[in-house]
């Protein structure tokens, strides 16, 4: 006898009101009385209202042992489907804590891995709601090839969508490899990540550590780099999102979003003369620059706590997305260390897979000297820089606003690792060295002969500052496009755009090859 449609309709409502109740009423009071967000919560606060399409809901796990065949939950943790943000498609995924931990399992893992290829598949950002344990243990060597299948699926996304994670609970072991994989975390303070946590590591240390000193929000903030934002709690979290979003392309076939401005591109900087000194050595903070260029003051600035000598984020000019890289003068002198090497070289090679227009604002007197610097790979890292720069096919415009010594003058976008137009103000100094270490070099055999050597030195450094320490000696050689009054830098910058974001790079006459292979 045939069932009736009704009876039917009436089953699967069933099911899927028992595959929105997670771990359990219990369980999901449990994680709200902690502060945390549940799951669906989350999903509605960060989605437009009525747009998210859950998929797979109905999966569960195959493991038998340890008494798993006893409970199967639908979704096995991991909750996956497609909404919209802000109008916009996305892929998402968000781990329910209340189900196993968060734990990756052998399926949860495999519909992370699957909506991940949606996402390429159909050209939208993917993002990522992490709250998870691990590895789920029960599960032995599925989950770990569980969590490999993320893994790749991260990778092989990369540089084709914009891949987005929020830490919003706990991310162990193997779990925060993912992370890791995507172009930007954003994490709640209350949250946290490491590979060995404290127990392991009092075990082979014998140190007592925090999970907050260990891996929390601001240990990855500021010194692990893991961290791109970070935020108070979850809305904060949400709202961040959206708007890293808006500046964001869908995939690497489309430009970055354009917003229309009532900000004239025209609008004179007169502010800037005040801003920056025109002493090479006092201190400015470049932020005040780029929010005066770019439309309405907004920036996203992003990794602000990591490598704070360098700048960088999001704004847009004459309503044009693009990026910005700055070195810090406010930070030990704008000096580039390992640390702001990595920050900007990855940057780059970000924005240069999403068709964002790169602007580089220049003041840096080098490279961090130093024997911890050397013996940790200064040189290397540096070339990250030079690498990403060189690579980038995407439209640059650099502005050298005052120092641009040496090695560091090269690899903040200089014409000959192919910027597009290179402006400079009248403050620029570009030359090999600072003028008080070339002068000393220079002359140093001169001024032992001299009745006040410090007096003769501080006269030649007036005259190398004068010959050679300005912008017009490279401006004469074509190293330099136009040196600009300051406040124009904003018009100078859009009116360029207008003209070469269209760029279309292509290596001519190169080997055909793979990929490059950065100094990593």
């Amino acid at each position: 006898m045939s069932r009736r449609h009704e009876d039917l309709i009436d089953e699967l409502k069933a099911l899927r009101e028992k595959s929105t109740l997670g771990g359990g009423l219990d369980k999901i009071e449990a994680q709200r009385k902690k502060g945390k967000l549940w799951v669906r919560d989350r999903l509605n606060s960060l989605l437009d209202k009525g747009s998210f399409q859950e998929i797979q809901w109905l999966r569960t796990h195959r493991s038998t042992f340890f008494g798993m065949d006893k409970v199967k939950i639908y979704g096995d943790g991991v909750i996956i489907g497609y909404g919209k943000v802000d109008g916009r498609p996305v892929f998402i995924y968000a781990q329910d804590f209340t189900v196993f931990g968060g734990s990756i399992g052998e399926v949860h893992g495999e519909k992370i891995a699957y909506l991940i290829d949606m996402a390429v598949k159909y050209g939208a950002p993917v993002i990522g709601l992490y709250d998870s344990g691990g590895a789920r243990i029960q599960e032995g060597v599925a989950s770990l090839h569980s969590s490999g299948l993320l893994f790749a699926a991260n990778v092989k996304a990369s540089g084709v969508v914009p891949q987005i994670a929020l830490m919003l609970g706990p991310c162990a072991g193997a779990a925060s490899y993912s992370p890791a994989l995507m172009d930007f975390v954003i994490m709640v303070k209350q949250a946290y990540m490491f590979i060995t946590g404290p127990e392991v590591v009092k075990a082979a240390t014998g140190v007592d550590v925090s999970f907050e000193e260990l891996g929390g929000a601001a240990v990855h903030a500021s010194k692990s780099g893991v961290a791109h934002i970070v935020v108070e709690d979850e809305e904060s979290a949400f709202m961040v999102t959206r708007k890293l979003l808006s500046y964001l392309p869908s995939n690497s076939n489309e430009e970055p979003p354009y917003v229309p401005t009532d900000d004239p591109v025209d609008r004179r900087l007169d502010n800037l003369y005040s801003v920056v000194p025109t002493d090479p050595v006092k201190p400015f903070d470049v932020r005040e620059v780029i929010v005066s260029v770019a439309d309405n003051g907004e920036f996203l600035e992003i990794q602000p706590e990591f490598a704070k000598s360098a700048v960088i984020g999001f704004a847009r000019i004459g309503g044009h997305s693009v990026c910005v890289v700055a070195n810090q003068p406010a930070e030990k002198g704008g000096v580039i260390d390992i640390d702001a090497s990595d920050k900007i070289a990855r940057f780059v090679r970000f924005c240069d897979a999403f068709n964002f227009p790169i602007i580089t604002f220049v003041d840096t007197p080098g490279f961090m000297p130093g024997v911890d610097q050397e013996h940790g790979g200064i040189i290397r890292h540096g070339a990250k820089i030079l690498h990403a720069y060189a690579d980038a096919t995407v439209p640059k415009i650099t502005v050298i606003m005052r120092k641009a010594y040496g090695g560091a003058y090269i690899a903040m976008g200089s014409k000959s690792l192919g910027a597009d137009l290179t402006y400079a103000w009248p403050t620029a100094e570009i030359a090999v060295m600072g003028p008080e270490g070339a002068v000393r070099i220079l002359y140093r055999k001169e001024a032992e002969s001299k009745a006040d050597p410090s007096k003769f030195y501080e006269e030649k450094t007036a005259e190398y500052r004068r010959l050679f320490a300005n912008p017009y000696l490279s401006a004469e050689l074509g190293y330099i496009d136009d040196v600009i009054d300051p406040a124009e830098t904003r018009l100078k910058i859009a009116k360029a755009l207008e003209f070469i974001k269209r760029k279309r790079e292509e290596y001519v006459g190169i080997v055909p090859k793979k990929h490059s292979n950065i100094p990593l």
